[in-house]
């Protein structure tokens, strides 16, 4: 798409590619609106079953381009809006109707720490480190960190990350449930062995069920509840779940 972005779609599945890795991925404003307008190019798109998030080069996402901070004319309203940007294509990329992966190597640091997070399946190197790095600059998080890590790992682990510049390992990110799995090699193989398999499924159905999980953090558990019946009600009358019905009862016909 961009000299920044990269997106591709093929077999139902969507790749996502951040193409910055002299930079280490990191958002500057013109990457931002790119990754905007990929996210909602995905979410108009009639033939996705899953998504693949990735970075090129050896890291997955620095964050924010703290060079672009130090050149704008006028920092506070430049970071304001990139960081305005980047969280409006987070909330699209979360409310997607099909399942996301990503594949995480090398480094994911402060808001590449967020961008990681808006994944439903995270895959990650066993090398990878995870930091929120916010602090070394004197700033704070942003496109949802301070919301998105203490559901991920605690508000306890998510201050000691926050206040103090912890830096994570992978085995550690998977202890503390942050990754979903590890691997030794090609995390991005693995993420896309996964999206694949999810887009082959019946992807309606998972996407509804991703859909369920994220907004219940928002609700009332009889809120919750009313809405899982409705969904299911209204699945049970799609073709996708009257196919898979008819095989479930009456195997072999």
């Amino acid at each position: 798409m961009t000299e920044t972005v990269d997106l591709a779609i093929s077999d139902g599945v969507a790749h996502l590619t951040l193409t910055r890795p002299e930079s280490a991925n990191a958002f500057d404003l013109p990457t931002a609106t790119a990754f905007a307008a990929a996210v909602d190019q995905i979410g108009r798109s009639t033939d996705v079953g899953a998504v693949v998030l990735s970075g090129a080069g050896r890291r997955f996402c620095a964050g924010g381009d703290v060079a672009s901070f130090h050149a704008a004319d006028d920092p506070q309203a430049y970071i304001r809006e990139l960081a305005d940007v980047l969280d409006g294509a987070m909330q699209r990329f979360a409310a997607l109707p099909v399942a996301t992966v990503v594949a995480v190597q090398g480094a994911a640091a402060g808001a590449g720490l967020g961008v990681m997070l808006g994944a439903d399946v995270i895959v990650a190197s066993r090398s990878t480190k995870f930091v929120t790095a916010y602090a070394g600059i004197g700033l704070t998080p942003d496109i949802g960190l301070s919301w998105l890590l203490p559901r991920a790992i605690g508000q306890v682990r998510a201050l000691e990350l926050l206040l103090t510049g912890r830096v994570l390992d992978g085995p550690t990110a998977l202890d503390w449930g942050l990754v979903t799995e590890l691997v030794d090699d090609d995390p991005l193989a693995r993420a896309r062995e996964i999206a694949a398999t999810i887009a082959a499924g019946p992807s309606e159905a998972l996407g509804e069920a991703r859909r369920l999980v994220r907004t219940a953090w928002s609700i009332s558990r009889s809120e919750a509840g009313d809405e899982e019946g409705r969904t299911i009600a209204e699945r049970v009358g799609t073709d996708e779940a009257q196919g898979l019905i008819r095989a479930f009862v009456e195997p072999g016909r």
